[in-house]
């Protein structure tokens, strides 16, 4: 009798080996591998056969480029995400925390589509169609158009699929989902796998717009394993706190546009829309305090002006504590030891805690003038004007350099009646606002 071999599959990554291991040298996962049945065992070994087909490589100079078509979801902010509406075919997979506003979004765009005669499947495999109902109810996303299918197995909802002809699928969500053809539990990396690629192929096959929800984990990254996010063509990030107004979704992936925009949603009793102003809405003007400074990032083509805030108090304990939220830690680190380098000014014993209003996180360089603003301002107890705005990148030596797009953040913040603005380079274009150049970051001392 043939000795009966076993497989152990990393839950997070997807690799396989023949003895259990308790880190994943793939991925770096602690405590993920589980043993693969027999059946699972001989799935995972079809699906890593090479196809028997002739080879046809063509040269790309042979290759025409495809049109891609698209059509609108009918929110603006969605549509400039995804790089101006949705792909017919296109595979999208959407993540963020609990009550962010995922099934929010997805059924509002449902109800929009089918609105202007498209149909549109719900599927979810967390909640009944009831109450699904309530929510429509409430978004007023009642269309004729619209159908709800409470289902969790695969091959029923691939037979619903082929007994109408749908024009937008939402899969709510893809670790709710099992086939009955794989015995491993939903949301393992063997289910995950299979239910992707035949959604993904029934999605190209049919031409068929397809949006996946999916859960994730404590540390922000999507739920499952990996494979899941190289597979879809859109990977999308809901950003924000539940208990705030306003929502950040952010693209991470795009086959068919870039992943530089973002969309900024607002939600209400009605439902999840989009904020139409948002100019203001991330700064307060109405007080000047010790401790606040005033930047302008630019998220994608859009620039929007940000309050950096600054608390600087005496530390009692031997370690003084660094703390940043919405901008690096190891960043402000390096902010802090120029201040001491450069400035002279005693923060070691001091505790320096940095936090960006409304939830957006600094990705850029930017701010980097505005957090040593804020700081000490903060530190001397002295209010900075909300008049002003600092945009300068600061380097390891002192210096203040110059960034990208700066007559367009300025044209932003001229629209927002600022008069004074503190940068490393005069713009090109002629402004309203009143130019102080600081090269240094010892200069910056001079403006105060």
């Amino acid at each position: 009798m043939a000795k009966t071999k076993t497989l152990y599959e990393c839950q997070h990554c997807g690799m396989t080996t023949p003895k259990w291991m308790g880190k994943c040298t793939n991925c770096g996962a602690w405590d993920s591998f589980v043993e693969l049945t027999q059946e699972q065992q001989k799935f995972v070994k079809n699906s890593k056969k090479n196809s028997s087909t002739t080879p046809k490589a063509k040269s790309i100079a042979e290759i025409k480029e495809e049109e891609v078509s698209r059509f609108s979801s009918y929110d603006i902010e969605l549509d400039n995400v995804l790089g101006g509406g949705i792909v017919p075919g296109s595979l999208t997979l959407i993540g963020g925390s609990p009550g962010v506003g995922k099934s929010t979004l997805l059924l509002k765009v449902a109800s929009n589509l089918s609105e202007h005669g498209k149909n549109v499947l719900y599927v979810s495999g967390e909640e009944s169609a009831g109450q699904i109902k309530m929510r429509a109810n409430r978004l007023g996303a009642n269309q004729e158009n619209l159908y709800l299918l409470s289902e969790i197995r695969l091959e029923q909802i691939l037979l619903e699929l082929e007994h109408r002809e749908y024009d937008f699928l939402i899969i709510d969500s893809i670790q709710t989902i099992y086939s009955e053809e794989i015995t491993s539990a939903p949301g393992s990396v063997t289910q995950v796998r299979q239910i992707t690629f035949e959604l993904m192929r029934i999605a190209k096959e049919k031409e068929l717009a397809t949006f996946i929800i999916g859960h994730i984990t404590k540390e922000g990254s999507i739920a499952g394993p990996r494979v899941l996010e190289h597979m879809v063509d859109t990977v999308l990030y809901f950003e924000g706190d539940s208990s705030q107004e306003l929502r950040i979704l952010r693209g991470f992936k795009n086959r068919f546009g870039p992943t530089s925009e973002i969309g900024v949603f607002e939600m209400k009793s009605e439902g999840l829309f989009s904020a139409t102003n948002i100019a203001s809405r991330f700064f307060n003007r109405d007080s000047n305090q010790a401790g606040s400074a005033l930047t302008v990032v630019m998220e994608g083509s859009r620039p929007i002006i940000l309050e950096v805030q600054a608390l600087v108090s005496e530390s009692h304990t031997p370690n003084a504590k660094r703390q940043a939220t919405g901008f690096d830690n190891n960043r402000l680190g390096m902010l802090l030891a120029l201040l001491e380098r450069k400035l002279q000014i005693p923060l070691s014993g001091y505790d320096v805690f940095i936090n960006i209003t409304g939830g957006i996180k600094i990705t850029e360089t930017s701010a980097d003038l505005a957090v040593l603003a804020a700081i000490i301002s903060s530190f001397r107890d002295r209010a900075i004007s909300k008049e002003t705005v600092f945009i300068g990148e600061v380097s390891l030596v002192g210096d203040v350099r110059e960034v990208y797009s700066l007559d367009t953040r300025l044209k932003e913040a001229s629209m927002q009646k600022i008069k004074k603005a503190i940068v490393a380079k005069k713009p090109l274009e002629k402004t309203k606002i009143k130019i102080y150049v600081v090269d240094e970051v010892t200069k910056l001392l001079e403006w105060y």
